[in-house]
């Protein structure tokens, strides 16, 4: 018998995690929300999978190579399990229909509001999207959210209190909420 599939609370990095300063191509640059380890942390302890998503056209623009994107993430990492946290997975989309670089024009399924990474980090981390939570700062994470059955949360941080003030017809997030830090509050009463 299979194990029971878990939850999971899906993150956008930029604008969610750490201050979106545009296109990050440096390591230097990464400035971390004050609460972002406290929320990950109580999460995790809630029973919830933690998973960053995140959109990275920056390397189909030919800004900065993939490599950047990992060297953020490994950065990251170290960083968030100072404080205690731990992400499960971290799935990046360096696709943009534009792209300078053909290897990375394409229209792909990971690109958010589509919902490849979701679906990708589900069936490699044995998670249970309907029971699962996306938090981001536009519209896109939650139309990504929406789009498997999971709850979709805007957070006012990064580019979330320009988005709220210009909704998408039909998109309506499960709660708009200051910052990460309310927005796990509101996970662990409402979804648990």
């Amino acid at each position: 018998m299979n194990p029971p599939l878990q939850p999971a609370v899906f993150l956008d990095r930029d604008g969610t995690i750490i201050d979106d300063i545009g296109y990050l191509d440096r390591v230097a640059d990464v400035d971390i929300y004050p609460w972002s380890a406290d929320a990950l942390r109580l999460l995790k302890r809630g029973g919830f999978a933690i998973v960053v998503i995140t959109n990275q056209s920056g390397v189909a623009r030919g800004l900065y190579p993939e490599s950047a994107v990992h060297a953020v993430h490994a950065h990251l990492i170290e960083a968030l399990a100072r404080g205690g946290a731990v992400v499960d997975g971290w799935y990046h989309c360096p696709h943009h229909p534009d792209a300078v670089d053909a290897a990375y024009r394409l229209d792909c399924d990971c690109r958010k509001p589509k919902p490849g990474m979701l679906t990708t980090a589900a069936a490699a981390l044995g998670l249970d999207l309907a029971r699962s939570v996306v938090v981001g700062d536009r519209w896109s994470d939650v139309a990504a959210a929406h789009a498997v059955g999971a709850a979709g949360v805007l957070v006012r941080t990064g580019a979330g209190a320009r988005e709220e003030e210009t909704p998408e017809d039909g998109l309506v997030a499960d709660a708009v909420v200051p910052s990460l830090a309310e927005a796990a509050s509101w996970i662990l009463k409402e979804r648990r």
